[in-house]
């Protein structure tokens, strides 16, 4: 069922193999932090964002499909969420949560759901 939000879309930018570490993070309001780890891998990719100090200096870990628009000249990656949204995802811990599939599941439903609530603009 949330298969689909672990894949980049097509129109996202996004390069098999490229490095996106260091890459700044912009939510639809505003910047989130760096990417910190990522995966490409098929049905399996994401980005780590270090969020510094905007969240306590916690990290996120965003699902591929949020991304709408990668900027390697600018290395700055686009994704379809506000920051409220993205702060309000299921809590990440990295040693717990990485490899975790319940975790996968319940953030995949989380950002498997229509941006902004389903309103279209």
């Amino acid at each position: 069922m949330t298969e689909h939000v672990w894949s980049y879309t097509s129109t996202s930018g996004h390069l098999a193999g490229a490095d996106l570490t260091g890459y700044k993070v912009e939510a639809t309001d505003g910047s989130i932090g760096k990417v910190d780890k990522h995966s490409d891998e098929v049905g399996d990719a994401y980005l780590v964002v270090d969020t510094g100090v905007w969240i306590f200096g916690k990290e996120v870990l965003l699902p591929a499909s949020t991304v709408t628009r990668i900027v390697p000249e600018d290395a700055k990656i686009f994704v379809d969420r506000t920051k409220e949204q993205i702060k309000d995802a299921p809590e990440f811990h990295r040693e717990k949560h990485l490899d975790d599939p319940g975790y996968r599941d319940e953030l995949g439903t989380y950002y498997g759901l229509p941006p902004f609530g389903g309103r279209t603009f």
